[in-house]
């Protein structure tokens, strides 16, 4: 959906940061429910997700490995193991960037920093993981290597996986469901070949565009600039 229509929100409300104001969210058999969610209930809920938010800073003296190692924050005694260390060695690989382990986290560029605090997210195995806006610092190589990494291991695992993505085409290439939003309501729900239509996106977005296809049946979204007439 467009800026400001509640995506961010969205993704807060799921991960029981704000209230709810009506309604209720289940998850794993445990309900958030307005104005019934204890902190204890709280605390609990939130040992299922993995949360990586749109601004996510780092200014902090560490490396890009003990970053990944605070993913299992939660279970880290004052000795960190071998078994946790590999572990963490490992969500540096399949994010390619174990070559930056050593290296300070406040050094690294935006990419590779988003690339580290991913590593960081699925180092947590969590139930659900909830991704917002995970490739905006990221070029098209390293957007779809970490994508391609968020499906692979959202199915092998068994996760769930909620990313808030601007981009509509990679959108419709890698979602098994899209949800669309706009004005904070929903717009359409279903996989992309199903609902992404020019008079949605028109009705969304405010454009005019034509909807092609790849070659694997996915919507490609190629809109059209008024000044081109």
């Amino acid at each position: 959906g467009p800026n400001g229509t509640g995506k961010t929100t969205l993704l807060n409300a799921l991960f029981g940061e704000l209230a709810l104001a009506s309604g209720q969210i289940s998850c794993g058999g445990q309900r958030l429910v307005a104005g019934k969610s204890s902190g204890r209930l709280l605390n609990t809920w939130r040992e299922r997700f993995a949360y990586l938010p749109q601004d996510s800073t780092a200014d902090i003296g560490l490396t890009v490995l003990e970053v990944v190692v605070l993913g299992r924050l939660g279970r880290l005694s004052l000795h960190i193991d071998d078994e946790t260390l590999e572990a963490a060695m490992q969500r540096l690989e399949q994010a390619g960037i174990a070559h930056l382990a050593g290296r300070d986290i406040a050094s690294l560029s935006g990419g590779q920093r988003q690339m580290a605090l991913f590593a960081q997210v699925m180092m947590r195995e969590p139930q659900v993981m909830l991704l917002d806006e995970p490739v905006s610092a990221l070029d098209v190589k390293h957007q779809l290597a970490l994508l391609d990494l968020v499906r692979r291991e959202t199915r092998a695992r068994g996760w769930v996986t909620v990313i808030v993505l601007h981009d509509l085409n990679l959108a419709c290439q890698y979602a098994d469901n899209l949800l669309v939003v706009a004005q904070g309501k929903i717009q359409a729900v279903g996989q992309p070949r199903d609902v992404v239509t020019a008079e949605l996106i028109a009705t969304t977005y405010g454009v005019d565009v034509e909807i092609l296809r790849d070659r694997a049946g996915n919507p490609v979204i190629q809109p059209f600039s008024p000044a081109a007439g």
